[in-house]
């Protein structure tokens, strides 16, 4: 007949392993400090933008000069210096945690190096007006924060470097849309593999302190606002299911021309140009974007974070068409090959780290 458990053994076992404890400190400080990283992030890059847009609004054609130079500027300084930074942040982190990467490449992906690079290039990429978003970014700038504390962990630790990844990836989507259990989900769903990482109990409360570090700099409220959905009847059926249909093909149309837009073996004229003359291609992709944000009257420069939330709850001014313009400015910031764009990754057998440039 089984004895039942000894709990006063058991607790007294767990307190007197202080190293357990010091590492579990380690984390949670590490993630105190990858959600103030990242609030710090939302509010340099959101007063650059701001910046951007009063003098834009002073000087209306001021954009078709700073927004094609430091467009040029960001990708000679991202692939002269920074390679790893380049990309939407996510892609990275992903390849990180994979187990075709060797332990010595991850830092080609995510380092605390990686990290400030990316806050500063994607800040100065909202001073130049481009059509970027900071989600993508905050999980690449958390995850090097987070990274960075394997350092301080004891040797003997149990805390596994792909875990604390998983919880930087996740603690920069928890920070940067003020969404403490959003980021648990993302963590679940679209960074980890690993049955072990996502049932951390520590792993997932270092998400949730970062999270709530931008709580409580930001407020309690919700990051897009509030929807106010007057009635609801089953009259929104067929509707509902025509948007969401749509949107799904939307969303995946976009992905297919990004992809295929960075991808270096596409044919076509403008991929050979931007392949042999990068920094012009950038000029020019910046300048587009420009003549874009002048025609909609300011509507497409930066995140369009503002526009979606006041859409949602229904006072905006946008035009019809403003779906679209966004859609193309973001294209073409993307194509330019500035960060918070896309990172493709090819694996290959030889070199599966290898990075493959766009």
């Amino acid at each position: 007949m089984s004895k039942n458990p000894d709990f006063i053994k058991l607790i007294k076992a767990e307190l007197a392993d202080w190293r357990r404890w010091s590492d579990r400190l380690v984390v949670l400080l590490f993630a105190l400090l990858a959600g103030l990283t990242v609030a710090g992030f939302t509010w340099i890059s959101e007063s650059a933008f701001d910046l951007f847009f009063a003098y834009q609004t002073r000087f209306v054609w001021l954009a078709l000069l700073i927004t094609p130079v430091l467009t040029a500027l960001i990708v000679w300084i991202t692939r002269s210096f920074f390679p790893g930074a380049a990309g939407s942040g996510i892609a990275p982190v992903i390849a990180s945690l994979s187990k075709d990467t060797p332990s010595a490449q991850r830092a080609l992906f995510v380092s605390l190096k990686l990290s400030l690079a990316t806050v500063v290039l994607a800040t100065v990429g909202l001073l130049a007006g481009l059509s970027l978003g900071r989600g993508g970014p905050s999980v690449l700038v958390a995850a090097g924060v987070m990274y960075s504390a394997r350092m301080f962990l004891s040797k003997r630790s149990q805390i596994r470097p792909s875990g604390l990844l998983l919880a930087g990836g996740a603690a920069g989507i928890a920070a940067a849309f003020n969404t403490p259990l959003g980021g648990v989900m993302f963590a679940i769903e679209a960074l980890s593999r690993n049955p072990e990482d996502r049932r951390s109990g520590l792993l997932l409360a270092g998400i949730v302190v970062a999270g709530l570090v931008a709580i409580s700099i930001h407020g309690n409220t919700s990051y897009f606002g509030v929807i106010h959905v007057e009635s609801i009847s089953w009259s929104l059926l067929v509707p509902g299911l025509l948007v969401a249909v749509a949107c799904g093909l939307a969303g995946g149309l976009f992905s297919r021309l990004l992809i295929y837009s960075l991808d270096p073996t596409s044919p076509g004229w403008l991929q050979t140009y931007r392949r042999k003359s990068p920094y012009w291609f950038a000029a020019i992709c910046g300048l587009a974007v420009a003549v874009l944000g002048i025609l909609t009257g300011g509507d497409t420069f930066g995140t369009g974070y503002g526009h979606t939330r006041a859409m949602l709850e229904n006072h905006t001014d946008v035009t019809e068409y403003f779906v679209l313009w966004k859609a193309a400015a973001t294209w073409l910031t993307t194509w330019a090959g500035v960060p918070a764009g896309i990172l493709l990754l090819r694996w290959r057998s030889a070199a599966p780290w290898e990075i493959s440039w766009q």
